[in-house]
């Protein structure tokens, strides 16, 4: 069976592009190809900064005839009815059409609309111009002299060649040359723009990919990376050096260069007074290189790791020189950032009141710029104030919730107070993605303790499901209540998601405030904190994805959540021994006696049968029912003591007894008794084992 080669090759794509288009170019051909009766064996694309490639095996060579009958009116409908038929079944005339008979419907038209298959050249000559016209990049250019004609074509960058070739492995392939804007689909590529400009011609993805390879161009993002990752570790290796791993900045810079050439660059000592977090980024940012630590060691180096796209001739000697240059001046300002955020700010008097309100020591950096950002009034939401009436609330917050995380008050408010303070700082300012690693570095040379200082840092965390929960009983404190505040602020201005829209990601606060609950232990009684029944339904759906991430059953966590229920922890907890529970054999007897007794019950209530209001011993008739009150009673009884204990899994175990005395009942007692009060009676005693169970679960919610 045929392969289609296709190549479309412009100037360069930027990184962040790439993927996501050589993806979409994938799913527009092949949803195309299908759509016009081809089928293939599989596809896959590829990508560089200066191509989209697209790779597809075992193409149909032709679609498939095709035949269809499509039913009309009846002989003898409105003329109307016939005309719509005529149009939809492209028949000229209504004599084209058959009649068929139906026994009960009597005498139809039928149209039978023969489509003979087409070639798959064809069909790819016909769909390809469409696609490159309408693809959806986020942002596109016109160029050239055709630019100032009407519906020219738009792309990322100026689109320069197409190769679209066609044949099996036995034969000779063909060109399926169609054209846009001048550009004829051909079988000629070309490779690096300096080590290989030169056209060749290429006729299958094999020799395609060979003949790229001669050129200096890597085709595979993949293999790009790899060697990239290994070349690094091997140069750094060499000097006695190690790379700081950064998957996302890898991705970029393979999506930078066709033919990666890993070089080692260096910058002076001195600046390695700047915190890591700062140079690291500062690299990363401005040049795109990756940063080197000594073997074993935490502390940065004054070495880095820079990836070109050509081999030179003086082994990289300008090159280096060239990114060492532009990363010194980039450090210098860093440099100058970390100096200006230790010094004193110019206006301190103006910061007085500031400072009272917030105790704040103005005779220390971090302070002055936690006063600087209250006097500044620095809003963070036009309807909830400002950064300083922000703290104020998570102050108040954080005061409630110290005790009950069993955090030192007075550490818990100075960590409070300082939190915020780091978004005045130039580090910052230059690089947002700092914010609490810098005021954590601040704090500590301004002599905060070490607790005060880790919570400044970490009360954004969890930032997402694959990053920790702070540990530190002041981190968790500050943690909680910054999240709650969030939640709580935005459900009084009514900005909740909606959707998967969540501007203020109230999803990720509320994530964080259960993950922080259950990894931690916290004992925190929402409805404590806030009295809005919404928002605590709002907790309860994220708190059942994030158990059914765990693996919890849907129903189980049903069963057992309730929609007052606002301590998570003990929720929980519940879930889990329920889940055990009913992995076991008592487990499951009593599912099945509790749904016996709660099916015959809800029966009888629908039909409106009287029910006794409580179970009158002296009616009992039978041993049988004796005994299932008193199970009752005791089960219920133990059950209450283990659960005022907190031990569930016992609480579930004491009402695992009643199956026995269930089964008894069922098989002994005729409950739809002749005497009403007896009936009453012993549905008032069924009633008792659907409550006794309700202590621990809603078993009508368990499947099974």
């Amino acid at each position: 069976m045929p392969d289609l080669l296709l190549e479309l090759r412009s100037e360069e794509i930027p990184a962040r592009m790439q993927r996501q288009a050589a993806g979409e170019l994938k799913k527009r051909v092949t949803d195309a190809l299908v759509d016009a009766g081809l089928t293939y064996e599989g596809a896959r694309e590829y990508f560089t900064p200066r191509r989209l490639t697209l790779d597809i095996h075992g193409l149909t060579a032709r679609s498939a005839d095709v035949r269809e009958e499509r039913k009309g009116p009846r002989v003898g409908a409105p003329e109307k009815a016939l005309e719509g038929f005529l149009r939809g079944a492209g028949l000229a005339d209504i004599s084209e059409a058959q009649i068929q008979s139906d026994p009960k419907k009597g005498d139809f038209y039928v149209a039978i609309i023969e489509k003979p298959g087409r070639d798959a050249e064809e069909i790819i000559r016909d769909v390809m111009p469409g696609i490159i016209r309408n693809f959806p990049w986020p942002k596109s250019m016109r160029w050239g002299a055709a630019s100032a004609k009407p519906g020219s074509l738009r792309w990322v960058r100026p689109l320069q060649s197409i190769v679209c070739t066609f044949g099996t492995e036995i034969e000779e392939t063909r060109v399926i040359d169609f054209e846009i804007d001048g550009i004829i689909a051909s079988n000629v590529t070309y490779g690096h723009r300096f080590h290989a400009p030169e056209a060749f011609t290429v006729k299958r993805f094999a020799d395609y990919a060979a003949g790229l390879e001669k050129a200096y161009v890597v085709l595979d993002a993949e293999r790009r990376k790899e060697i990239i990752r290994q070349d690094a570790a091997n140069l750094a290796f060499a000097n006695g050096l190690e790379v700081v791993e950064d998957e996302g900045l890898l991705d970029e810079v393979a999506g930078l260069v066709e033919y990666p050439q890993v070089l080692l660059g260096e910058f002076e000592e001195a600046f390695l007074e700047i915190p890591d977090e700062i140079t690291r980024l500062t690299i990363k940012t401005n040049q795109k290189c990756f940063v080197t630590r000594k073997t074993g060691e935490d502390r940065l180096t004054n070495r880095f790791i820079l990836v070109a796209n050509i081999a030179a001739t003086d082994g990289g000697k300008e090159i280096r020189h060239g990114n060492g240059k532009v990363v010194r001046a980039r450090l210098s300002d860093a440099l100058h950032f970390w100096h200006i955020d230790q010094r004193d700010l110019p206006d301190l008097e103006m910061l007085q009141s500031s400072a009272e309100k917030f105790g704040l020591d103005l005779k220390k950096p971090l302070d002055q710029r936690m006063a600087k950002l209250d006097a500044l009034n620095v809003t963070f939401h036009a309807k909830l104030g400002s950064q300083g009436d922000r703290v104020a609330r998570i102050r108040a917050l954080a005061e409630k919730l110290a005790p009950i995380v069993g955090a030192d008050a007075a550490e818990v408010d100075r960590a409070v107070v300082l939190a915020k303070a780091d978004l005045r700082t130039e580090a910052v300012g230059e690089f947002p993605e700092l914010q609490g690693a810098m005021g954590r570095k601040y704090a500590i040379l301004q002599g905060e303790s070490e607790d005060v200082a880790a919570a400044i840092e970490e009360h954004y965390k969890p930032l997402g499901p694959s990053d920790v929960v702070p540990r530190g009983k002041v981190s968790l404190t500050v943690a909680l209540a910054d999240k709650l505040d969030t939640l709580t602020g935005f459900w009084s201005i009514d900005e909740k998601p909606t959707g998967s829209g969540d501007p203020y990601a109230l999803r990720r606060a509320a994530l964080g405030v259960i993950r922080i609950i259950l990894e931690r232990g916290v004992r925190l009684p929402l409805l404590s904190i806030f009295d809005d029944r919404d928002l605590l339904s709002f907790f309860h759906d994220r708190f059942k994805v994030y158990l059914r991430d765990l693996g919890a059953r849907h129903d189980l966590i049903d069963a057992v959540l309730g929609s007052d229920a606002d301590d998570l922890e003990v929720v929980a907890r519940r879930v889990e021994a329920l889940t055990k529970f009913l992995d076991s054999e008592d487990g499951k007897n009593l599912l099945a006696g509790e749904k016996r007794a709660s099916q015959l019950l809800a029966a009888e209530e629908k039909k409106k049968t009287r029910i006794a209001v409580t179970v009158d011993p002296a009616l009992f008739e039978l041993d049988a029912e004796k005994a299932l009150y008193a199970a009752i009673e005791a089960a219920v009884e133990k059950a209450k003591a283990a659960s005022a204990s907190e031990d569930y899994f016992a609480a579930m175990e004491a009402l695992s007894t009643l199956r026995a005395p269930v089964d008894t009942f069922f098989t002994d007692v005729l409950v739809n008794a002749e005497d009403e009060a007896v009936r009453a009676n012993r549905l008032a005693l069924l009633a008792m084992i659907r409550e006794a169970t309700g202590t621990v679960a809603d078993f009508s919610k368990i499947s099974g």
